[in-house]
């Protein structure tokens, strides 16, 4: 990588492109180290020209809201892209319709969703990500899925081409799209139904009631550490947790939250060393306890 290509790429632009950036302040966590380049682009036009100026010869991660990502504490060797606010505008189509940036928040979208009396994207509340994260892996709560709400995506490759991909193309599974890792995703297409306001606050509360009564809030976490097993157990993750694992165990300020044991914490300077410590013990502990292996959720950029 040689910066003085990205500084003199940097003087055609009005986009915030910066160097040695520290990303501990850019996840939930609240773990990491520096990346090399850090790119947020204001336009979709400057995204382009960086994506043909280096989108094949870089190693590019694109950042969300960072509520399910563990960092490396080591330097990243590439480009870390966080869309700027202009890629995370809301509008209202026709039958119900709606397309959101893939910065916007998914809280967000749902607020947008109600005030146009339009149900059906209630769940979002819950998730603490943006658009564009909740396309990556499919994120879900309460019963519903990204995929049961989705029309299209509308994404970048590496080489700056655009496409639009349908989700009848999309083959979505729990917590996994197929999608190519490679494209960034810029925009989606979601599709609600009639719904009255009053109606659709109502059951926004009693959602995000039930969330505050079960999982740990205001603290350093990256949400569901592990995905529940599929087709091996009726049991819920946190349920094998709390059966093969001492729940007081800790690496540093790494620990295991008491209201979720399938929310893992940083209690106050946890390193990535610590919480991979722990996530690696706590799934070595229920593969010995329960035979069961467990996948996990949050993204680890090692």
């Amino acid at each position: 990588m040689k910066i003085e290509n990205f500084e003199s790429f940097k003087k055609k632009i009005k986009s915030k492109l910066l160097f040695n950036y520290d990303l501990k302040n850019t996840n939930w966590f609240n773990i990491g180290g520096k990346t090399k380049v850090y790119f947020k682009p204001d336009s979709l036009n400057e995204l382009v020209l960086f994506l043909k100026e280096f989108g094949n010869t870089q190693k590019i991660l694109i950042l969300g809201a960072g509520s399910n990502i563990l960092i490396s504490d080591n330097t990243y060797d590439g480009v870390v892209i966080k869309l700027g606010k202009n890629f995370s505008n809301i509008s209202l189509l026709p039958n119900k319709t709606i397309i959101a940036g893939s910065a916007t928040t998914d809280k967000r979208l749902s607020d947008f969703a109600m005030e146009n009396d339009i149900g059906g994207l209630e769940f979002l509340s819950c998730i603490p990500g943006t658009v564009g994260g909740g396309l990556r892996i499919n994120s879900g709560c309460f019963g519903k899925e990204f995929k049961d709400i989705l029309l299209s995506v509308q994404a970048i490759d590496k080489k700056g081409n655009m496409k639009t991909i349908p989700s009848s193309q999309i083959n979505f599974s729990y917590r996994k799209s197929p999608l190519d890792k490679d494209l960034i995703f810029l925009s989606a297409s979601f599709k609600g139904e009639f719904k009255e306001k009053i109606e659709i606050n109502k059951l926004i509360k009693n959602l995000k009631e039930k969330k505050n009564l079960s999982q740990p809030t205001s603290l350093k976490t990256g949400g569901s550490t592990f995905k529940n097993p599929k087709d091996q157990t009726d049991q819920k993750v946190w349920e094998l947790i709390k059966k093969s694992v001492p729940i007081e165990k800790k690496f540093g300020d790494a620990e295991i939250s008491k209201k979720h044991y399938n929310f893992f914490v940083n209690k106050n300077s946890a390193s990535f060393k610590d919480m991979k410590n722990l996530i690696e013990f706590v799934k070595k502990k229920v593969k010995v306890k329960t035979g069961i292996n467990l996948e996990t959720e949050i993204v680890i950029i090692n």
